[in-house]
């Protein structure tokens, strides 16, 4: 996965350019003439014949400046690249005015959030981001779901994200060298949600992190831990596993509901996260398991009520027993919410009046998966268990990340991210 070459064809120069390893791609965006290796000077769609441009008719919406192309809407930008991890360095700013950018890649992961740049200025933000294909063998695939095929996650081309006050001079690509990877095994509470307003903390927790880690993120919606080994989505991550590199397991809503002889908390599911744990660190790799999030559902005296039964216990014994390091999510989110409390707390899920957003003719109230402040709250959480642990990982949170207490969550009046422009109002699989 790391030792590759590619090719991008550039039919408007009718010429092949192949970049090696250690090759940089180079993208300069505005209308004064460039030395640069490929210079756009328009909106130009992307197809995959020349390899890269603008993607969802954000081209409608972006201006271009003599140094850089601006917009107050989502903005979509694609290069077609193969599987592999890549450090991405995008240099923001404007001539003509201030600019405040977020940035996210492929399905909503969140890179940098409210990136400031006073007018004629020029900021560079640098980023590591794992592209992913299906393929483990040539005999062998992940088996993906049907809902998952149109993900920008497995669409075979590096999409970047930029909304707010948008101001783009330039984007540098390259393979990454030097990283250690982050591995998330789970359901619906850690994939990487593909549309608004389905949040979860997986796409949240790569902004905490310094661009020499890298979060490559399988989990898939209504996932138990034997179906995310049934569709090979584990032989996956076990083939690209280098030593050192981690595993997070978070599983449980789907797993309790597994009913029969040999099943349950102390059955499969205890024995398949032993199996989990004794193939990463059979690849050297250092498993981390992690507590179901909890389900919002709040008893009349305003303490939560338990949903997962034995599931964290089974966990947690599990996590004992083979000296593995553990994060209780279980109890982490069960103590936000009641800070929260039973109202201030929908603002952390998917609930929403009719009309909220485009074409949503009916209200969202699920009290399983989050928006993005929910994600954030936990993804929050997570990084500050890292902190308090012993692993190395701890090391590579960016020094700004402030501290976080479930028991003191924060507001979500104080919360501001720019939305992206695709929406679904259909919930994601699992509950």
């Amino acid at each position: 996965m790391k030792d590759f070459t590619f090719t991008i064809l550039l039919l408007s120069l009718n010429l092949s350019i192949v970049f090696s390893q250690s090759e940089i791609k180079t993208f300069d965006f505005g209308l004064e003439k460039s030395s640069k290796e490929i210079q756009i000077t328009s909106p130009v769609s992307y197809n995959v014949e020349r390899g890269y441009g603008f993607g969802f008719d954000a081209s409608e919406n972006i201006t271009f400046e003599k140094n850089a192309f601006t917009s107050t809407n989502p903005s979509y930008f694609s290069i077609k690249l193969p599987e592999g991890n890549y450090t991405i360095e995008v240099d923001l700013g404007s001539n003509k005015r201030s600019s405040e950018t977020t940035i996210k890649a492929e399905s909503r992961r969140l890179m940098h959030r409210h990136i400031p740049v006073q007018k004629g200025d020029t900021k560079t933000e640098i980023f590591t981001v794992n592209l992913r294909g299906i393929k483990i063998s040539p005999e062998e695939s992940i088996n993906l779901k049907s809902r998952e095929e149109d993900d920008l996650n497995w669409d075979q081309k590096l999409t970047l994200e930029f909304s707010g006050t948008v101001a783009v001079r330039a984007l540098r690509i390259k393979p990454a060298e030097a990283y250690k990877s982050i591995f998330l095994a789970g359901d619906s509470t850690v994939t990487d949600q593909d549309v608004e307003p389905w949040a979860s903390w997986g796409q949240m927790i790569t902004q905490f992190f310094s661009s020499e880690i890298v979060v490559a993120n399988y989990a898939a919606s209504g996932e138990s831990l034997g179906s995310f080994k049934g569709r090979n989505r584990l032989k996956k991550i076990m083939y690209n596993m280098q030593k050192g590199d981690y595993l997070f397991i978070e599983f449980g809503h789907n797993d309790e509901k597994i009913k029969g002889k040999g099943n349950g908390a102390y059955g499969l599911y205890a024995q398949l996260l032993k199996e989990y744990v004794t193939v990463a660190r059979k690849k050297g790799g250092i498993p981390v398991l992690l507590t179901p999030t909890q389900r919002r559902h709040f008893n009349p005296d305003g303490k939560l009520e338990p949903t997962h039964g034995d599931f964290p216990d089974a966990m947690r014994k599990v996590a004992k027993e083979l000296d593995v390091p553990l994060i209780d999510l279980t109890t982490i989110t069960t103590k936000m919410y009641e800070a929260w409390g039973a109202e201030e707390s929908k603002n952390a899920l998917v609930h929403y009046p009719a009309n909220t957003f485009p074409g949503q003719d009916k209200a969202l109230a699920d009290n399983t998966h989050f928006n993005v402040f929910g994600a954030n709250e936990i993804a929050l959480a997570i990084i500050e268990e890292i902190r308090n642990s012993d692993l190395e990982l701890k090391n590579q949170i960016r020094e700004e990340i402030p501290r976080y207490d479930p028991n003191n969550p924060n507001n979500f009046s104080d919360w501001n991210l720019p939305g992206s422009s695709r929406f679904e109002s259909t919930k994601p699989e699992g509950n």
